[in-house]
């Protein structure tokens, strides 16, 4: 595995505007354009390990900070760093580690990564994130499907525009029945549900958990939605994945850490790489 830096590939590209922030320009740089991926993730809160593990066959590495006006994450288990490589036969671009709202970023900055890897000819993209349970039929450790989530950031990424974008459907149904079929098939559970994605950083009171279960969360995070939302609003086939770290507060009697969701979130990474390598082979695209 050879791995390239951006220092040497420092040219970038100017592209067009792009849905969600219509004054901005994003430059992407050349090699990103030059390899054309055609699949990108976002890795969540400790599952960094899927790149890591040597499960993807990785031949370029950008850091964030080498890219003009994209953001950086000051939380723990994210890299901040673009990989390029090959899994499974297909190119992928592969975001390790995010932004969030709770930084202080905004809805436009948070989804910046999203357009980049948009205007580099992605057409699909996964979603990952660490959250906490709700639903008593699951549990912590196993993984979500995304079928539906709730915005309640009291944020858009699409502010600044008359921009109505349909969210009848922002979780490609195919694509997840493509996961759930191939998780079956390795033997690894992974559960249906709805995301709540909140805003942060403090972790949620178990008032609050009895509410969002009302309202019809499974799971709940502080990620996710607004990408989706970009990612949507830009035509792409978005698929969303939880790993379930821990119980939501007042389901147990263990205080919440974020070192609890970065350990959990390791362990559960290789399942994950296991059930998307079978998905590729299965015909994903």
């Amino acid at each position: 595995m050879s791995l390239k830096t951006a220092g040497t590939c420092s040219a970038n590209t100017p592209a067009k505007p792009t849905a969600g922030h219509s004054n901005e320009v994003l430059k992407i740089p050349s090699i990103i354009e030059e390899f054309k991926p055609e699949i990108g993730i976002v890795l969540g809160s400790g599952l960094g390990s899927f790149a890591d593990a040597g499960a993807l066959d990785v031949n370029t590495v950008i850091p964030y900070s080498q890219i003009d006006d994209l953001p950086l994450s000051t939380v723990p288990g994210h890299k901040g760093r673009f990989l390029l490589g090959k899994f499974a036969g297909k190119r992928f671009i592969v975001a390790q580690g995010r932004v969030h709202l709770y930084e202080g970023w905004s809805a436009q900055e948070v989804t910046s990564g999203i357009r980049l890897m948009a205007t580099s000819g992605i057409r699909t993209l996964i979603l990952t994130n660490a959250a906490g349970v709700l639903n008593t039929d699951m549990r912590p450790g196993e993984w979500m499907a995304l079928k539906d989530h709730l915005n309640l950031t009291g944020t858009s990424p699409l502010l600044g525009g008359a921009q109505f974008v349909d969210m009848s459907v922002v979780y490609d149904s195919e694509l997840r029945h493509q996961f759930l079929a191939a998780a079956a098939s390795c033997d690894t559970i992974m559960f249906e549900g709805v995301y709540a994605g909140v805003r942060g950083p403090q972790y949620e009171t178990p008032a609050e958990i009895r509410m969002l279960g009302i309202l019809g969360a499974d799971a709940v995070g502080m990620s996710t939605v607004i990408e989706a939302i970009q990612a949507r609003a830009l035509g792409l086939r978005v698929t969303g994945f939880s790993c379930l770290t821990n119980w939501a507060a007042g389901l147990s009697q263990e205080p919440l850490s974020h070192q609890e969701v970065l350990v959990r979130g390791a362990a559960a990474a290789g399942r994950f790489v296991n059930v998307l390598k079978t998905a590729l082979r299965n015909g994903l695209d």
